[in-house]
């Protein structure tokens, strides 16, 4: 299928995308040698029955081929304060040796470790995988969730900076 009008240049994509808010999350899953995870905002909700979600992986990553390879992941959903959390699982401390040190995990029903102090997580296995330019779009069936009770705030990521929420200004009307 050919495509008349050309793609957008990548720097002016990346400017437009960082203007979108997201939520944080860091979706774990086992690896090889152990617990692996990445931090990730391209997530979402897909469906209530059966209930799903979709993730967004670079192929070229390590979490790609651990994703295939186990069939599963656990989606955890970050709060305000857990931003060092982020860093970390997306690389911006260079290699750290254990990803998971310090933080809390317990296996999921599908292996996968779960943040123990994420404000929700969802467990899933892979339904669906579909490439999409240099990613894949995987669909995951949720086996499992917990939100806490307690939860903080969101992390927000926004224009290359973490942000919680704020109050909604509503104008007047007229």
């Amino acid at each position: 299928m050919s495509h008349p009008i050309p793609s957008a240049a990548a720097d002016a994509y990346r400017a437009a995308m960082r203007l979108w808010p997201s939520g944080v999350t860091i979706i774990t899953m086992r690896g090889p040698d152990g617990p692996h995870g990445m931090t990730a905002s391209a997530f979402t909700s897909v469906s209530v029955d059966p209930p799903m979600v979709l993730i967004v992986v670079d192929r070229r990553w390590r979490s790609h081929a651990h994703i295939e390879a186990a069939g599963a992941f656990c989606v955890n959903i970050l709060g305000a304060g857990q931003s060092a959390w982020s860093d970390r699982f997306a690389g911006r401390h260079g290699e750290v040796p254990d990803r998971f040190a310090g933080i809390a995990t317990a296996a999921a029903l599908t292996g996968a470790p779960c943040l123990v102090d994420a404000v929700a997580w969802l467990d899933c296995t892979v339904a669906e995988a579909h490439p999409a330019g240099d990613h894949t779009v995987f669909l995951g069936r949720v086996v499992a969730a917990y939100a806490r009770p307690d939860a903080p705030e969101p992390l927000i990521y926004h224009n290359t900076r973490y942000r919680g929420l704020g109050p909604v200004v509503t104008p007047p009307p007229g």
